[in-house]
């Protein structure tokens, strides 16, 4: 049985299950099965595709986030398709001689090769200048379809313009021209595309959106604009619901959620301020970790990413201060500076201080030391040049929201024995899902379940024929029969 993904990055339950306007939506839900979905930590969409793919944790990939230290240096860099050793969905349909298309799933540069179609992601650099789709002549093809294609915006996606707004829907429709022409054109027995368009127009015009923000005015010119790209969004999913069949398997998902977001925390100025990281030049401007001039023979501990916290122990780092037998009490100290960590207002900072061997089942590859999961409205960056100042409360022009640890699901299946809400759904718990009701093995190292586990599929489409008239009349009246 085919399998078509779309993944709608960062997309929120709270809107989409909620916007009556959204009606092809709202007819998957009624004839499906869909509710939250619980993401990852950390939920970003590295390594959170990943672990939706693969049924892995990040801790079991060793991915812990969009930058990761290959080995014990200093350096660290973006998790490429050779970083996933584990076994994906497009794996477990290869092995019964099928094909798979991939259309900006992250990682996804290089381009994967597989037996079937992927197309970069928006780690991809400029595609003018480089290879973004396998096979390789394929770019040639998307040029001839819709001109440049863009993997990403281009335009800085931190300030509300109407360009901004312009450039992500017209990479939208750029996008979805190409998912429609491969699903009409090219063969494929597994489907994945992830519209990342949602997750850059939420981080740029979430303050004009929610009411809960301090910066959100009444009536201001892009109040609309996130509503707006959901029914955009809707359209584009009705086009492709038009091309496939009621025998194949549907599933809309996104790997994590927005919110509100109070604030930034400068994770490295606050360890410049508590000594532990050492620079011999103080920047005057907000300055990325690998850009800072940091004095490594002095310096205790620095943070990557999304507060993934390393320590500079001695012996193992190139130029460790930490004796290995005082790693422990510095993780000790730093977990209990952490925790006492308040906002202006005295709220904690701080959800979880964690070692990654207290959170994930296995870890692999170069670990952080510590690992802080801000509380879900705070969001980490690790830019140093703030003045001192770590707590960024009122600077909202890095993002306007936050990543929620709620994604959502809904999922048709002709098969599926389960329709309705269904609580208590795991990211990890959608490849061996689809793997199931298509037909295929579950790899046994895939840590989630299936939802459908052991249950009876239904067979043909599972419907009474006044169920099946009502479908009929339903789809009848939105124009699709």
């Amino acid at each position: 049985m085919k399998i078509c993904v779309l993944g709608l990055s960062g997309a929120s339950h709270e809107i989409l299950f909620s916007d009556e306007r959204l009606g092809n939506i709202r007819r998957l839900m009624d004839l499906g099965l869909y509710g939250r979905l619980e993401s990852v930590f950390p939920p970003t969409p590295v390594p959170a595709w990943m672990s939706m793919t693969t049924s892995q944790d990040p801790g079991f990939l060793g991915v812990y986030g969009l930058r990761n230290r290959l080995d014990r240096s200093y350096n660290s860099a973006t998790p490429t398709p050779a970083s996933v050793h584990a076994p994906a969905l497009w794996d477990a349909i290869t092995l019964q001689g099928k094909k798979s298309v991939l259309v900006g799933v992250p990682p996804n540069f290089p381009p994967r090769v597989l037996d079937g179609i992927s197309i970069g992601c928006f780690l991809t650099p400029e595609t003018s200048q480089h290879e973004f789709t396998y096979p390789a002549n394929l770019g040639e093809k998307l040029r001839e379809l819709v001109g440049d294609y863009p993997v990403d915006v281009k335009r800085a996606s931190n300030t509300p313009s109407d360009a901004l707004v312009e450039e992500i829907v017209n990479m939208n429709r750029k996008q979805w021209e190409v998912v429609r022409w491969l699903i009409a054109e090219q063969p494929w027995d597994y489907f994945h595309f992830v519209d990342i368009g949602l997750d850059r127009v939420q981080h740029a015009f979430w303050t004009s959106f929610d009411p809960q923000n301090t910066q959100f005015q009444q009536g201001n010119p892009y109040q609309q604009v996130i509503p707006d790209y959901y029914q955009l969004l809707d359209e584009q999913i009705g086009t492709v619901l038009e091309m496939i069949d009621d025998q194949m398997i549907v599933l809309v998902l996104s790997e994590y959620g927005a919110q509100h977001l109070d604030g930034l925390f400068a994770v490295n100025e606050w360890l410049v301020n508590e000594g532990l990281l050492v620079l011999d030049e103080q920047p005057l401007s907000s300055t990325t970790l690998e850009k800072l001039n940091v004095n490594w023979a002095k310096s205790k501990a620095w943070a990557e990413g999304n507060a993934d916290i390393f320590f500079n122990v001695k012996g193992r780092e190139p130029q460790g201060i930490v004796p290995a037998d005082e790693l422990e009490a510095l993780r000790q100290d730093l977990k209990l500076r952490f925790d006492a960590l308040t906002d202006q207002s005295g709220r904690r900072l701080c959800a979880g201080v964690s070692k990654p061997s207290e959170i994930y089942r296995s870890v692999t590859n170069v670990t952080p030391d510590l690992m802080i999961h801000f509380d879900s409205n705070w969001r980490s960056i690790d830019s140093v040049g703030h003045g001192g100042n770590y707590l960024l409360q009122n600077d909202l022009i890095y993002d306007a929201c936050g990543y929620s640890t709620d994604g959502l699901f809904v999922l048709y299946a002709p098969n599926n024995p389960l329709a309705g809400e269904y609580q208590g759904a795991s990211l990890l718990d959608m490849a061996p899902t689809l793997l199931d009701l298509g037909g295929y093995e579950i790899p046994k190292s895939m840590q989630g379940k299936s939802l459908v586990a052991g249950m009876e599929k239904k067979s043909g489409s599972g419907l009474s024929e006044s169920d099946e008239k009502l479908i009929h009349d339903r789809l009848a009246g939105l124009g699709y029969v």
